[in-house]
């Protein structure tokens, strides 16, 4: 089977393709400070001299800045406290290795600067230098679980709803009260489809895919948005492909990736792989419908654990949604009996598909549709985990969007999307009117008429 490896296209000037080195964190001179605070002056001090990515997010605009007003005017005069800025402004969204640096391996630079971030990011948790407001909004599976409970979610709810719960969440967690945040529902997906296991229909599998595929919800998926769950369902049995519910799962570990907390996302890979993996091995490919949580079994898992062989399993095993309806197409097995057409549709596409390296695969589907254009925004969202939804943050999150948001007001689409469900709305709390987004996969179930 052909899949994504760690690898990613080549570059210009480049002559090879660049490669990415598996996590060495449970090196001790990964936690060591002062090999610590050396690579970052060296990352930093090249990613000065070159200043590519100075438009992608705050991290690198926050070094730069602090350089060009330093007494020397370069990085040997700036406070070590910028250093850490430069960190927090960090949100993994991997879009300066994937688009931007020249230095990435194998150039002897060797620059791989979203995981030079990871590393001080864990180096900060190990050294309890992270608010407990983080390791809360991060424990997405207690908080989902809490917020879940009957009764407990339609009171959540409706305090979140109003002033006053708004500036209760901004005084207690230093979420800033016009920053997006979820609802939650009581009855969740698993709830929902507890019995419903297997699928009577005969898997037909390709070259690419086994033709049945095991849905790992996410806790977003679950607890969120259960719609965005059945809408896949909905769309790939309509399309005679099995779908089966993992027995249990747990957080993927994106949100903890983002933290540094590196020991619990050890936990919670040692809970969900096995299971995975199981699946795998009786013959069923895994689709998850959030981008990130794709990404955390795609890559970065594999490269913090690369002994591990489910793990490297269960990632050659691993499709986001629209690459695997595309290679049905592929096929020959994609229905195209479509009774709606789209008109235009803004479709955004998040970091964290960017970053597979699959291709604009969910804009490919949805124009199979007739009388459907896609215009596809690739720029970043600005919401990026919890980063959109901090105080502190949130000013630099929303000149983040700005673009993303201008683009989708002066569209005049019939319909705005993002595979990204938070990222959609991050862009959502910025348009005028706040007019409300349609998931791509729901698009696409509109347009079959299922």
């Amino acid at each position: 089977m052909s899949k994504p490896s760690a690898s990613l296209p080549q570059r210009e000037g480049s002559l090879e393709a660049p490669t990415r080195h598996p996590i060495a964190w449970k090196d001790p001179d990964y936690v060591n400070e002062e090999s610590l605070l050396k690579e970052l002056e060296r990352v930093f001090d090249i990613c000065h001299g070159c200043r590519r990515c100075f438009s992608l997010c705050n991290a690198f605009p926050t070094l730069f800045d602090a350089i060009d007003e330093s007494a020397t005017g370069e990085l040997d005069s700036v406070d070590k406290k910028v250093y850490w800025d430069v960190v927090d402004h960090c949100y993994l969204c991997d879009m300066c290795y994937m688009s931007k640096c020249p230095y990435v391996p194998p150039h002897p630079f060797n620059i791989d600067f979203p995981h030079l971030m990871l590393r001080a990011k864990h180096y900060k948790f190990r050294q309890g230098s992270v608010r407990l407001r983080d390791k809360i909004l991060s424990s997405t599976d207690v908080v989902g679980r809490l917020a879940g409970i009957p009764v407990v979610a339609e009171a959540v709810n409706a305090v979140n709803k109003t002033a006053f719960g708004r500036s209760l969440l901004d005084k207690t967690l230093g979420v800033h009260p016009e920053a997006p945040i979820p609802q939650y529902h009581s009855k969740t997906y698993r709830k929902r489809h507890r019995a419903k296991t297997h699928v009577a229909l005969e898997p037909k599998p390709t070259e690419d895919t086994k033709g049945r595929v095991v849905l790992f919800v996410t806790c977003y998926g679950n607890r969120n948005e259960p719609s965005l769950a059945e809408d896949l369902v909905a769309v790939f049995e309509h399309n005679g492909i099995p779908v089966a519910l993992a027995r249990q799962e747990r957080c993927c570990g994106m949100p903890k990736l983002e933290l540094g907390d590196l020991q619990t996302i050890e936990k919670l890979k040692n809970e969900n792989i096995p299971e995975l993996a199981r699946w795998v091995d009786e013959g069923w490919d895994i689709v998850t419908p959030i981008p990130s949580c794709t990404l955390m079994f795609k890559q970065e898992l594999p490269l913090l654990f690369p002994g591990d062989p489910l793990v490297q399993k269960v990632r050659d095993a691993t499709f986001d949604p629209f690459e695997y309806l595309w290679a049905r197409h592929r096929a020959g097995l994609l229905r195209t009996d479509f009774v709606h057409k789209l008109g235009k549709v803004a479709y955004h596409v998040p970091c964290h598909t960017r970053v597979q390296n699959i291709g604009l695969k969910t804009r490919d589907v949805l124009m199979l549709i007739p009388d459907t254009q896609v215009d596809a925004i690739e720029r970043c969202s600005g919401h990026d985990g919890t980063y959109g939804v901090k105080r502190e943050f949130r000013d630099a999150s929303v000149k983040i969007a700005r673009p993303v948001v201008r683009r989708v007001s002066d569209a005049g689409a019939d319909h705005y999307s993002s595979d990204c469900p938070m990222a959609a709305r991050q862009i959502q709390s910025g348009l005028e009117g706040h007019r409300e987004p349609t998931h791509p996969l729901k698009l696409l179930r509109m347009a079959y008429g299922i």
